[in-house]
């Protein structure tokens, strides 16, 4: 069986790391350099860097950051946040990044998505999706959640699968930064449509909300961040406890 993966997250803007609730009301949560190699060094399995303002500034990811970040850590690494050209992509995995996020850009021009996979392959391209539950109906929402759509989650997902993407990271606005748990049902509708691996994100308060969204989620990682970031989890301890409650774990 293959383990589950326990991701923190570095939400970035003006080169700090922040942290909101329902994508609203940031705070600074440190140091992503720093944050990052601590990270590499406590059992993360992988790391996940989202300029969350570029897109909305209009401007290209934080290489330089993206670099400095690369050099402390020694796990996958995944970065998102204003990439739209496969221009971008080439400069980001020069700079040290493993995998490639898009999101705005990517519903926006949906060939995109076939540009990268056949240049840079499906294990690259990851496609994060935040997406709001509105009256019962799960809507995606671009350029860091400011921007909705009438595009539906789920067809989104089929079609990002369809256009070759390697993984899914979906976001619950409606979860994000609760610390209520993550968006279950879901995450276990989208694992049943979709083959490819699903990070689930937004919630995640305790360890009990990781577990659950292992079993009744059917997710294939869970990502985090302020649990993390101000030191209510510890990443070993975390992962010792779904290891012991049968989840496979890398530890």
């Amino acid at each position: 069986m293959l383990t589950k993966r326990i991701i923190p997250c570095l939400d970035i803007k003006n080169g700090r790391t922040v942290k909101g609730v329902n994508f609203v009301d940031l705070r600074d949560a440190g140091d992503p350099v720093e944050l990052a190699a601590r990270y590499a060094q406590e059992g993360a399995d992988e790391l996940v860097f989202l300029d969350i303002s570029a897109t909305e500034e209009e401007r290209r990811t934080l290489a330089d950051l993206v670099h400095r970040v690369a050099e402390r850590v020694n796990i996958p690494f995944t970065v998102g946040g204003g990439i739209s050209s496969v221009e971008d992509v080439s400069r980001l995995l020069h700079k040290g990044a493993d995998k490639i996020s898009v999101n705005s850009s990517a519903v926006k021009n949906p060939r995109l998505i076939d540009e990268l996979v056949a240049k840079f392959g499906s294990q690259c391209i990851v496609v994060a999706i935040d997406a709001k539950q509105i009256d019962g109906t799960w809507k995606v929402h671009l350029v860091g959640g400011k921007v909705p759509t009438e595009l539906d989650l789920f067809a989104w997902a089929e079609e990002v699968e369809r256009r070759g993407a390697g993984e899914i990271l979906f976001t619950s606005m409606n979860h994000d930064g609760t610390k209520n748990g993550f968006a279950n049902e879901a995450l276990a509708k989208l694992s049943e449509l979709v083959n490819i691996p699903i990070i689930a994100s937004g919630g995640a308060g305790n360890r009990d909300h990781f577990l659950h969204t292992f079993t009744k989620g059917k997710a294939d990682a869970a990502l985090a961040a302020s649990v993390f970031h101000f030191r209510e989890m510890e990443i070993v301890e975390l992962k010792q406890y779904l290891r012991e409650q049968g989840i496979p774990m890398r530890l």
